[in-house]
């Protein structure tokens, strides 16, 4: 693997990386998280359409593709409502192992991926890894600092973030019904994205009293939409067969999980007891290193 071929490789680890951190950083509520990061988004989609002269799909390509950036949406703003909950430490690695399992199982059962026995037992192996991981990512001493996450308060974040995998995986699963190239399906993903926000600003009562379209952070958090698009532009570079290839980039992306849960503990404050933070190293290291293998398990 070439310098080049790495940084780019690693470019979509940082950008969803910092994005989390960057919405902890501008603050506001859910709704104003997501309609500035879906905005931001499309306008970094249109300005890459126009410098890239990409052709608009029409058809089924746009109606699939538009669906799984709606589908990203309805996770990310769950995520979003799960990081006012339990914090960004805590929600990524739960986030990101849900999303691994998801789509290994959608991978096997859907896709035929593991064809060989010995694939299905790594393969499964490596998702009860995860979830093992995950679960010492959530451990908490029993403290009465007020700071403090409840356990109630981790069960809802938990039930936010698995519904969140739904929404995510069919941001995975959409485009791969149709024949698209990811330069085309980011601008009608970029769509269903900031459509879905949009919607979901005025739909709710609560989003409308809080008028969200006239905060601060809805527009701040436009930054945070630029750090997406960053990193998915870059996602669908690298994974190309002449850069790193599908299951480099893809593993090399995952690696995001270490510094939005890093960033979170150390940049947004998140605090955490010596045993938690032995926890937390824990359930990062089996995350990523049961990541890594489902992605070369063919």
């Amino acid at each position: 693997m070439s310098a080049v071929n790495l940084l780019i490789g690693l470019m979509p680890m940082i950008g969803w990386g910092v994005m989390p951190i960057l919405t902890g950083k501008f603050g506001g509520r859910p709704v104003n998280q997501i309609l500035g990061t879906t905005y931001g988004t499309l306008i970094a989609a249109i300005v890459v359409a126009l410098i890239n002269q990409t052709p608009m799909i029409g058809g089924k390509e746009f109606l699939f593709t538009f669906l799984s950036g709606a589908s990203w949406s309805l996770g990310q703003v769950l995520v979003f409502y799960a990081f006012s909950v339990m914090g960004v430490s805590r929600t990524m690695p739960i986030s990101t192992g849900f999303q691994l399992v998801s789509t290994s199982l959608w991978g096997v059962f859907i896709l035929g991926n593991w064809s060989s026995n010995v694939a299905k037992i790594v393969g499964f192996l490596s998702i009860a890894m995860i979830i093992f991981g995950v679960y010492l990512t959530t451990y908490s001493e029993k403290k009465t600092s007020s700071t403090d996450v409840a356990n109630g308060d981790v069960t809802r974040g938990v039930l936010l973030v698995l519904v969140a995998a739904v929404g995510y995986l069919g941001y995975s699963a959409f485009p791969q019904a149709v024949t698209v190239n990811g330069f085309e399906a980011f601008l009608p993903q970029a769509l269903g994205m900031a459509v879905f926000s949009t919607l979901f600003a005025l739909i709710s009562k609560t989003n409308r009293k809080t008028k969200p379209f006239a905060t601060k952070s809805s527009y701040t958090n436009l930054i945070s939409g630029f750090s997406f698009a960053l990193a998915a532009l870059t996602y669908l570079i690298s994974s190309r067969p002449d850069v790193n290839g599908l299951a480099t980039g893809f593993t090399l992306s995952q690696m995001n999980v270490v510094i939005a849960t890093l960033g979170g503990i150390y940049i947004l404050h998140e605090s955490k007891t010596k045993k938690e933070m032995i926890a937390v190293l824990s359930g990062l290291l089996l995350v990523v290193v049961a990541g890594i293998v489902t992605a070369f398990i063919k």
